[in-house]
């Protein structure tokens, strides 16, 4: 029920076929813990991620998607129709979209969810904008994180790099092209304590960081903070149904949304491990429903 779901979900109404669309945990995904949306086409003002979400899930509605709460828990795709299992339901269809997304990984302390969307971020390119000028930091010490890093140069004073041991995982490359960075330091050996922020107006002010060696506790102020410790594909119940990669995430075939079973297809962050957008998720879920759209009228 993202940007991937609800788009498949309304060409495929729009195509007269029948969609049911499986909201699952946390109906709008992703973009509904998302603040300001200003890169998503047609909303020039920009737009709040939950009210973009609605908008979408009542557009799919109206075309007549049968929208049900409830939470994937099992799928069998060894035969036609095809069965999900959700909670106490078992349902069947004759073409699958699978659009579950992949869910950042957070360093779970409770400031965290606190300024969530307040300063914190999992998204450079969504949030970087907003930071111009700033002081921000990024967590995290391999590829992402440094190409986020480099990312945010564009826009913010400073960017301190946060590790938690005393080298970085990322590529050789990408490690070289940080370095030289002039406005990227680093503080290695560390790791985010604690968020630190205020109430009103509610936004992210510093962080206390702790040594990993020797435990001591600083202060740095900071107006940004960008968690990049990479992501998890929301794929746990499809294993031994589909085809994963080995991060889990669906394996379609290049430049489809076709999946190795056949009328089963992925659209979305589920089967995208580099752009994460919603756009990108949003032009997947259109192909997927064309393709499902397509093989079921090929079937009969």
């Amino acid at each position: 029920s993202g940007p991937a779901g609800y788009t498949a979900a309304i060409y495929a109404a729009r195509a007269n076929l029948k969609p049911l669309l499986l909201s699952g945990s946390q109906p709008g995904g992703e973009l509904t813990i998302t603040t300001e949306v200003e890169n998503y086409p047609g909303f020039p003002e920009g737009i709040q991620g939950p009210e973009l979400m609605l908008k979408m899930r009542e557009q799919a509605a109206r075309f007549g998607t049968e929208i049900v709460d409830v939470t994937v828990e099992s799928v069998d795709f060894s035969k036609s129709p095809f069965t999900l299992r959700a909670e106490s339901r078992e349902l069947q269809a004759k073409s699958v979209i699978v659009a579950t997304g992949a869910s950042a990984r957070l360093l779970d302390i409770p400031s965290e969810r606190t300024f969530w969307g307040a300063g914190v971020s999992a998204c450079a390119t969504c949030d970087g904008f907003f930071f111009r000028g700033r002081r921000v930091m990024v967590v995290g010490g391999g590829d992402t994180a440094l190409e986020e890093a480099n990312y945010l140069t564009r826009f913010c004073a400073e960017v301190i790099l946060v590790h938690r041991r005393d080298e970085l995982r990322g590529s050789k490359i990408m490690q070289e092209r940080t370095r030289k960075n002039p406005k990227i330091s680093f503080r290695l050996n560390a790791v985010i304590e604690e968020m630190l922020g205020t109430d009103e107006p509610r936004k992210v002010t510093g962080v206390r960081l702790r040594d990993t060696k020797s435990g001591a506790m600083t202060e740095e102020p900071i107006d940004g903070i960008f968690v990049a410790i990479g992501h998890s594909p929301n794929t746990a119940f499809l294993r031994g149904a589909l085809p994963l990669d080995e991060k889990g995430y669906v394996v379609v075939e290049p430049g489809t949304p076709r999946t190795a079973v056949p009328g089963v297809f992925a659209a979305g962050d589920v089967a995208d491990p580099t752009y994460r957008q919603a756009v990108s998720a949003a032009g997947t879920g259109c192909a997927a429903a064309i393709e499902a759209e397509r093989w079921l009228e090929a079937q009969g």
